[in-house]
């Protein structure tokens, strides 16, 4: 096949995260499996214009912000100038519309997952109507397409706003257990470490992980806290940890390259998750792979790739003192802890980016073989 592909950002934009990584691993699995793979994307600083990254021939154009009102012109050039077996779009922002250019190609939409009413503790007003209304539209622009999405809720979320279920297949992210695997783990840190992780944006609720550590901290003394991740709401949530008098025993570590990161989560001991919407919960499946269970809240996304009561707990949305209690309960219990960090490596080890990759091409081949039908 010949494949175009279409999203926000490439897997080496710093403001990329796991929606860019899952993409990434798809097409780069598509290379290899002898298809040609064109994705278009939006440009950030220092980056070529067009670049090949493990076979994926990348066009970069514009910038994120306007997105997108640049991505599709350059979407019905290359359409026009070679002949594609399907146009594979990640939407994981604002849709672009695409059978509204794609013409007889085939359209497969990709979904992470949508922001829904959650874009609202995120964007301003007028921004986070502009990216709920386009989501609206989306069972107007896309009736009679294809999906794959990459948890139950994401299903579920597109089958609730009117869209065909039967069209819309789940194939679970992968994991490459390698990429955080020691071969001498340090021990577990006593006093406990706990870990949160994610972007750094309001939506993501991070505030809530450090007010239920206040509680933690207060119950089991000498307890610290790593924020990892980097986004525009740290200094928000630096002055919400100094309000809450947490000192040094929180570290906002920004960024952790791979060893590094490694090392931070064997030697924590929980991983708190407050989102209130995620697309399946990589970092859960990354943290779990390392032996580490996660209290998070009961909402989507969260309650797929988290196993209640088996690799972690789930919590209320935004109840700080529930994932507290939930926190110390675990902290406290060592014969509980360790079942579930052994739960949750088990549950990691069944996940895989070639089990990922070869079931998406069998999505993809299936919407591709449509061309050309009435």
């Amino acid at each position: 096949m010949r494949i175009l592909a279409l999203n926000w950002r490439d897997v080496g934009d710093p403001l990329g995260g796991g929606a860019e990584l899952h993409l990434h691993e798809i097409l780069k699995g598509a290379v290899a499996a002898g298809h040609e793979v064109d994705l278009v994307v939006s440009g950030y600083r220092g980056a070529p214009p067009q670049e090949t990254l493990d076979g994926v021939r990348v066009h970069r154009r514009g910038h994120w912000a306007v997105a997108n009102f640049v991505l599709p012109g350059v979407c019905r050039r290359l359409l026009r100038e070679g002949r594609y077996d399907l146009l594979v779009e990640d939407i994981n922002k604002v849709p672009f519309y695409s059978p509204l250019f794609a013409g007889r190609v085939p359209v497969l939409a990709v979904v992470p997952h949508l922001f829904g009413a959650t874009v609202f503790r995120e964007a301003n007003p007028l921004v986070a109507s502009y990216v709920w209304a386009a989501e609206r539209l989306l069972p107007l622009a896309y009736r009679g397409r294809d999906f794959e999405v990459i948890s139950p809720s994401t299903r579920d979320d597109l089958a609730a706003r009117g869209l065909d279920a039967a069209r819309i297949r789940t194939v679970y992210c992968g994991n490459d257990a390698r990429r955080l695997a020691l071969p001498a783990p340090p021990p577990r840190d006593d006093p406990p470490l706990l870990v949160s992780w994610s972007r750094l944006r309001r939506y993501k609720s991070v505030d809530v992980a450090l007010r239920a550590f206040a509680h933690v901290r207060r119950e089991v003394p000498g307890s610290r806290l790593v924020v990892m991740g980097r986004g525009p709401d740290e200094a928000r949530l630096r002055r919400i940890a100094s309000r809450l008098g947490l000192g040094r025993d929180v570290v906002f570590a920004g960024f952790l390259p791979g060893a590094e990161l490694a090392a931070t989560l064997h030697r924590a001991r929980l991983f708190l998750n407050p989102s209130p919407k995620e697309g399946w919960g990589l970092t859960v499946i990354e943290a779990a792979a390392c032996g580490l269970p996660t209290v998070a809240s009961d909402r989507p996304g969260l309650r797929d790739s988290v196993r209640d009561g088996e690799t972690g707990l789930l919590v209320p949305y935004g109840d700080e003192r529930a994932m507290a209690a939930a926190a110390v309960g675990l902290l406290r219990d060592d014969a509980r802890w360790q079942a579930m960090s052994a739960a949750a490596r088990a549950w990691a080890g069944s996940f895989s980016w070639e089990r990922c990759v070869r079931e998406s091409l069998d999505v993809f081949a299936d919407v591709a073989a449509q061309r050309g039908r009435p």
